[in-house]
């Protein structure tokens, strides 16, 4: 019976964090319409994220250079996090915290949009990452929880998921993306 409780209790838990995304609608729709104007321009969406937080951008990625729901043109979709010897060559030769940012400095054009998935926004690779983004022109939004640590406020745009365990907000990460995904398909459809 205890493991029974604790199930019900994580998807109670799911639910409440779930739920308490309707108070962030407007921000949702504004970042979806930043990846839509974006898109419409021609421009790209690049992702990054660590570890689970990686498997979100790339999921993005892969929705929009792909399909989500129905058959539309492919969009064009970079995860920072896709390609591993890229990942071990930056790492080795400029530390992990540039991860990112030499990514969006060789890729990142004035118009594009980076997307961020962290639970924490802890990382000097966000930050570096953002500052890369300012000075190509690059927009920034960023999928947070936790209270949003230091990469708070140093976005564009930011949706802070109001809980503090990370499975929950990543749970309201996936949520947030499909959204997303959903207005996109809308406007390629």
């Amino acid at each position: 019976m205890k493991a029974a409780r604790q199930i019900i209790e994580s998807i109670e838990n799911s639910g409440r964090v779930i739920l308490s995304l309707r108070d962030q609608a407007a921000t949702i729709e504004k970042i979806s319409g930043v990846v839509i104007d974006a898109l419409k321009r021609g421009n790209k969406i690049m992702t990054a994220g660590n570890g689970g937080s990686a498997a979100d951008a790339l999921h993005m990625s892969e929705e929009l250079v792909g399909r989500f729901k129905s058959n539309r043109r492919s969009l064009p979709g970079v995860s920072l996090v896709a390609d591993p010897t890229l990942i071990t060559c930056i790492a080795n030769d400029y530390g992990y915290e540039r991860l990112f940012s030499r990514q969006v400095e060789g890729l990142g054009q004035k118009g594009d949009v980076l997307v961020f998935f962290t639970t924490s926004g802890n990382g000097a690779m966000f930050q570096h990452a953002v500052e890369a983004a300012k000075a190509k022109g690059v927009l920034t939004a960023a999928l947070l929880g936790k209270g949003g640590g230091p990469l708070a406020g140093k976005c564009d745009h930011e949706l802070i998921v109001a809980d503090s365990e990370t499975a929950r907000i990543q749970e309201a990460h996936t949520l947030v993306m499909h959204i997303i995904l959903e207005a996109v398909e809308r406007e390629f459809a």
